[in-house]
């Protein structure tokens, strides 16, 4: 009969909550990381709407809200909450979910142009993005990996195109997808309400 050891923290007193900050908001918290210049204007709290069609199923209006926070590393975190609205913004269900970080590709220890960024959805789709900024105002990017689970619909890839135009954060997201080829999918109008 062999000793059965406990496990290296066994006995030892409990953490307190999570004591680190992360925000939104550049007037406080950490500083952002100077890797993250060419991503400051995304950092903040927006929310707006959009509309979504695709040749497999019927187009819809939704509201969105995005968050681009940070931690002092050299990274954003990305969360967007999303919902189906009827034309006077009334809200009908909740719908997309996606979180995930954007990150400057670093190069001798200075950040490029050039980013990284990976999405995961609660539909079994993770998605890993190459892209490149262009200036600091507007981030292109498209997929460099689809993976998704065994029950998730048929993704193959994607693009994206971020702009900050008249202080309003506004996208489109082309996929391919359910058999069919690359198509515009989603666009959306989001306005800064906080950071």
């Amino acid at each position: 009969m062999t000793d059965v050891q406990p496990p290296p923290w066994a006995g030892l007193a409990p953490v307190g909550e999570y004591p680190f900050e992360e925000t939104h908001d550049l007037r406080s918290g950490p500083d952002l990381h100077p890797a993250l210049l060419g991503l400051l204007p995304l950092v903040g709290v927006w929310r707006g709407r959009g509309q979504g069609d695709y040749p497999t199923i019927e187009g819809f209006h939704y509201g969105q809200e995005v968050r681009f926070s940070h931690d002092g590393r050299p990274f954003l975190f990305y969360e967007s909450r999303s919902w189906i609205i009827d034309a006077d913004a009334n809200p009908i269900r909740p719908a997309q979910r996606e979180v995930g970080w954007w990150r400057p590709v670093m190069v001798d220890g200075k950040a490029t142009d050039d980013l990284e960024v990976l999405l995961s959805a609660p539909n079994g789709i993770v998605e890993l993005y190459a892209g490149q900024a262009r200036g600091t105002t507007q981030w292109q990017m498209a997929t460099d990996g689809v993976g998704r689970t065994a029950t998730a619909k048929e993704v193959r890839g994607g693009q994206r195109l971020y702009g900050i135009v008249e202080g309003a954060l506004l996208y489109t997201f082309d996929m391919a997808a359910m058999g069919q080829p690359l198509q515009v999918h989603l666009s959306a109008r989001l306005e800064r309400v906080a950071g």
